[in-house]
């Protein structure tokens, strides 16, 4: 079987692990996937939460354990922002809309991360931040 590839957005805030966190709490609370209402870093410290993740996942933000800085070399399960050179490579202008980020995954211009990875971008709408764009693969 092979990690399945999934993208989506979610509010931006300035914090971008802050930003991450909150979606996190967000997609739990929209659905907790049978585990109840537990706050992420407590279903992360559950080895049968582990076993769901890496068997499967929820092909979201909850896919990822914890937040890193960009440029981070570790392998995950993690959420790591873009840094500059990555975001100029498919858009120049270094302020990306989400038209430009959904072309760029499309086409391939912009890469999905490794399993059980998920990377993430400020975009941008009339030169201002808007949203944060979210995209990985699963563990499986």
């Amino acid at each position: 079987m092979g990690g399945d590839a999934w993208a989506m957005t979610g509010a931006y805030q300035a914090d971008l692990a802050a930003a991450f966190r909150g979606e996190q709490e967000k997609a739990l609370a929209e659905d907790d996937h049978g585990f109840g209402s537990r706050m992420v870093e407590e279903l992360w410290r559950d080895p049968e939460w582990q076993e769901y993740i890496f068997t499967g996942g929820t092909g979201t933000v909850l896919d990822q354990a914890y937040a890193v800085e960009a440029g981070s070399t570790d392998d995950g399960p993690c959420m790591r922002p873009l840094t500059e050179d990555e975001i100029r490579a498919w858009c120049p202008g270094g302020r990306p809309t989400h038209d430009a980020w959904e072309a760029a995954l499309d086409s391939g211009a912009l890469e999905y991360p490794g399993r059980g990875c998920g990377n993430c971008t400020v975009l941008y709408e009339e030169g201002r931040p808007a949203r944060i764009a979210y995209w990985g693969v699963t563990c499986d």
